[in-house]
């Protein structure tokens, strides 16, 4: 059997689904977490960084994190802040797509 791993189906879209997830995150105002008006490649990681450790904040978790690890903080808690980020910006990002398909299909 092939190995399926992590293959995009349409290998070329990659770098258009970067850009419209920098896209609808900007318009979700998180690249503010950082001074920052726009996100982009260049600055995603630091832009997803700073809302993880906001969000951390948010949720009590500041003392199980010691030093940037995350080793004693639960799976459960570790999913609490990455589904307050990705979705948000995955779930705006799935509206946007439907509306395009349903502005762009025969009708």
């Amino acid at each position: 059997m092939p190995n399926r791993k992590n293959r995009l189906l349409v290998p070329a879209a990659d770098s258009r689904l970067d850009a419209f997830k920098y896209e609808i995150a900007s318009e979700l105002g998180y690249p503010g977490h950082i001074g920052q008006s726009r996100a982009s490649e260049h600055n995603w990681n630091q832009i997803m960084d700073a809302m993880k450790y906001e969000l951390a904040t948010e949720l009590g978790l500041t003392p199980q994190i010691e030093n940037g690890y995350w080793g004693n903080v639960s799976s459960r808690a570790c999913g609490a802040v990455g589904g307050r980020i990705g979705g948000k910006l995955g779930g705006n990002m799935v509206r946007r797509m439907i509306l395009f398909a349903e502005q762009n299909l025969l009708r």
